[in-house]
């Protein structure tokens, strides 16, 4: 069972523009962060190269790619910052998401007594309070740092994510309801959440 949702953010790097929306990966070489941004960023123009977050860093180095995507704090951690001219963070609109739950077998829960589950999911309510409050701070955190390297920051526009996400309807979630059983219903599901 999902004990703790927890999910973090993440933007994109361009090496020599801004990335903010579908028009602006038109054919650039760039590094999606999973199978449906990859489908949905080839569905823009773009080229994609699979690779992962550690190894951003020198394909920029040596112009293999011109735009990435990933993690706020894969950013930072990698140093992307020296290899872009163009930032466009997680903020108040983001593209990008990341879910790292926190899980715990449910036999085991169901074990526990009463007040013992209880606790757990009070904790619990607690935690994904931190969680999401830690996360928001990475994001601001990579936007300062980006900053500080004199790297131009960009911001997603709410009209940027609606062209992304009408890319995706085309490419990526259309995709996922012809692979996926129910995936109709799935997406309805996650396309309901705000």
């Amino acid at each position: 069972m999902v004990l703790v949702h927890g999910y973090l953010a993440g933007g994109f790097a361009g090496k020599d523009k801004c990335i903010t929306s579908p028009d602006n990966v038109e054919r650039l070489q760039t590094r999606a962060a999973g199978k449906s941004f990859e489908q949905m960023l080839a569905g823009a123009g773009a080229s994609i190269a699979s690779m992962a977050s550690f190894e951003i860093y020198n394909a920029m180095q040596t112009v293999v790619l011109r735009a990435a995507n990933t993690s706020s704090s894969s950013f930072v951690s990698y140093r992307i910052y020296k290899q872009v001219s163009c930032y466009t963070p997680a903020g108040d609109v983001a593209l990008w998401f990341m879910s790292q739950p926190l899980l715990m077998n449910k036999s085991t829960f169901d074990g526990l007594n009463a007040e013992q589950q209880a606790a757990l999911l009070t904790a619990a309510e607690k935690a994904e309070a931190h969680y999401l409050a830690e996360a928001k701070k990475q994001d601001a955190a990579s936007a300062e740092v980006f900053a500080k390297a004199g790297v131009e920051l960009a911001t997603m526009s709410a009209e940027d994510f609606e062209a992304w996400r009408a890319l995706a309807m085309d490419t990526s979630y259309k995709k996922f309801v012809e692979e996926v059983d129910d995936g109709q219903a799935l997406l309805d599901l996650a396309l309901a959440v705000e």
